[in-house]
Order: C-alpha cells, then structure tokens, then sequence
C-alpha cells in the first residue's frame, strides 16, 4: 500500500503538471482531526477545472492514479441527480488497497460550494482562486441539542414500533422484523444515544456516520449492550436483542429525561414492554 506521502505526492503533482486543473481541496475524515487514523481511509479529493467535459470524454486519464481494481462512476448512475457540466465523480478502489474519491469541480461551482462542508482544507491553489476557509473542523456534525418535541417524539417512536416487532417475531417474519428493527426503532435508539453523549460533551462532539464512534462515549456495559441489539435470522435471537434494547433504550431515555428537565413517560414505556413481553409468550 501506498504511503500518505506518496499519495498527497500523485494527487498534487497531477494536478500541478495538468493545465486544466486550477486547485486542489480536500475534504472527508483525513481533514477531521478528531477521527482514528488507518489505513483504509479514503481520500476524499476535488479538483477544480476549466471544464468538466475532457476529464468525462476520456475514461482513461484516471489510470493515472493506479491500477484500478473496480470503481463507480456516481453521475451515470440514473436513480441520482447530476450535473456532469459542473461536477462529476470517480469513486476508484486500487489493487494496492488505496482509494480516492475524486471529483472535478468547475469553477463557478467549487466557489459556490466549497463552503458548505466544513472539513475543508485546500492542498493547492495555482492561481489563487479559491476563498479563504476557516480551519477543517467537525462543528456541522456536532450532535444538536433537540427540543422537548423531538425528545417525547423519539420515546413515542421507539415504543410505538416495538408492536410491529412483537407481531412480526410471533409470526416468525424476520425480513419485516429487521425491517421495523433496523429502519423504525433502532433509529430511535441511536438518536437517543447520541442526545446521551451531546449531554456528556456539552453538545461538542460528533459520533461520527452512523454514530460509528458511540464507544467512545458509552460505558462498556452500555456499549455490549448496544451491540447485542444486532440479531440474525433467529427467532429466539431476536427476541433476546429486542428485549435488550428496550432495556436500554429505556434507561438511556430516562437520562435524557432528567438531564434536560423532561418528564419521560413511564406509563408508556412500561405499556409497550408488557405487550411485547405477552406477545412473546402468546402461545401459537
């Protein structure tokens, strides 16, 4: 694999060596001082171009960079919006294990968005386009503090859904049990989580995409906990994981509760966890 060093060399040097290419900016993970460093992160890279249409015509300039293994061209793909005249990607996978998320940018377009992420920074500038930008920071992803409405809907939520799950478990229907589990309450969870930890950081951290960094705040207990809520295809299984996250669910709940002066609805909580609970023993 190839070093960081060797690959800030690539990027930048193509871009110096290729007229076309105005300026170069990075954004993603490896601008995120706060996230671990390894070896599988990408480099989330933009070149800002005269035009975008050359680099689209020619598939092969790409090659470049290294032997592609296998990649994906997002803007040809027909489900998703694009604007190929101003901005097109090339998520490219090497055989050296490296990957670069490259997108030529125009002009016009890259002033017009650069701002919006704030894990910017700008590796190259050869005509001083660019504006300047405040220091690469993770604040836009901050958990935010939530309002008592979205905290009584979240609870509300989660216990509500738990019904579809005790049915799907009875009639032995995993897909829809997964379904409701992964897309309905475990989201519920996960926001309940993160309020957790924003309460413990003073509303200054970010979990990371999909919270994927929650063990970082969690007690180890919380955290076994939390990853015993991902079930197979077994009944008995997933009758155990449901249990245990409404178990947490509901003592993290409760913190957030108290922390931010909120009454949580026991009455609730404890109605929905009896139904499942009957369910689960509901003879066939």
């Amino acid at each position: 694999m190839r070093t960081e060093k060797e690959m800030y060399d690539l990027i930048l040097g193509i871009a110096e060596s290729d007229v076309r290419i105005k300026a170069v900016y990075m954004n993603g993970s490896r601008t995120n001082e706060n996230v671990p460093k390894d070896i599988f992160q990408d480099y989330d890279i933009v070149y800002v171009v005269e035009e975008t249409k050359s680099f689209i015509e020619d598939k092969d300039w790409i090659r470049i960079f290294g032997e592609i293994l296998y990649m994906q061209y997002p803007d040809e793909n027909p489900n998703y919006p694009s604007d190929k005249e101003n901005s097109y990607g090339y998520l490219m996978q090497f055989a050296d294990g490296i990957r670069i998320d490259l997108t030529v940018q125009s002009v016009n377009y890259a002033l017009q968005h650069i701002k919006e992420d704030k894990l910017c920074k700008i590796l190259l500038d050869k005509e001083n386009i660019l504006p300047e930008i405040e220091g690469a920071t993770d604040c836009q992803y901050w958990v935010k503090e939530p309002e008592k409405e979205q905290y009584l809907a979240a609870c509300n939520e989660f216990w509500w859904c738990t019904n579809n799950i005790a049915k799907g478990l009875w009639r032995e229907e995993i897909p829809y049990v997964q379904d409701m589990t992964n897309y309905c309450v475990r989201p519920q969870l996960i926001t309940m989580l993160n309020w957790k930890v924003g309460i413990l950081t003073g509303w200054s951290a970010s979990t990371g995409k999909s919270s994927k960094y929650l063990y970082q705040w969690l007690s180890e207990e919380e955290w076994k906990m939390l990853l015993s809520t991902y079930f197979d295809g077994n009944v008995d299984h997933a009758w155990k994981s449901v249990l245990s996250m409404c178990e947490l669910f509901e003592n993290v709940a409760r913190f957030v509760g108290e922390k931010l002066g909120w009454e949580y609805h026991e009455k609730e909580g404890k109605a929905a966890l009896a139904f499942l609970e009957h369910v689960h023993q509901l003879s066939k």
